[in-house]
């Protein structure tokens, strides 16, 4: 998750929403890392998760990504999370939970969903505080905001 906070920030650097992204193999070796590039590709699909899927599949000579693992700072939106299912992904490691988009666990659980052909493991709240931080800091500072705020809690 560490390396995958390096690439939200990468994208942040670049105006992009920083969220980051690696899949790994089953021994550990890292496949594929990517970050948002939705703005710089002018695509809507250019989700960090989504690029590395597609760089790990061109790497490994197929689509099925049998014993391998996505980490991403951010839980996946719903398209993302189809294609991890789409993939055959043995396992995804997110940080934050994303109340708005999140489809793996907060307002969907498209990974889990027993009615599809594939599911897959899921672990949430990986580096959570630091990889929410990467984000609150990113719109803060677009809103012109010096310091983030931090979310207030529900009663």
């Amino acid at each position: 998750m560490r390396r995958a906070l390096r690439l939200a920030e990468h994208a942040a650097s670049i105006g992009e929403v920083p969220v980051g992204a690696l899949v790994v193999d089953a021994e550990g070796h890292t496949l594929a890392e990517a970050s948002n590039r939705r703005e710089h590709d002018a695509d809507p699909t250019a989700h960090a998760e989504v690029i590395a899927l597609r760089e790990a599949a061109r790497k490994v000579g197929t689509w099925r990504l049998d014993g391998c693992t996505l980490c991403v700072t951010l839980e996946p939106c719903p398209m993302c999370a189809g294609a991890l299912v789409n993939s055959r992904i043995a396992r995804v490691v997110y940080g934050a939970a994303d109340p708005k988009m999140g489809c793996v666990d907060t307002l969907h659980a498209l990974c889990t969903e027993p009615r599809f052909n594939h599911r897959l493991e899921v672990v949430s709240g990986v580096l959570a505080e630091e990889c929410a931080d990467v984000l609150r800091t990113f719109f803060a500072a677009r809103r012109g905001e010096e310091k983030p705020e931090k979310p207030r809690p529900t009663t």
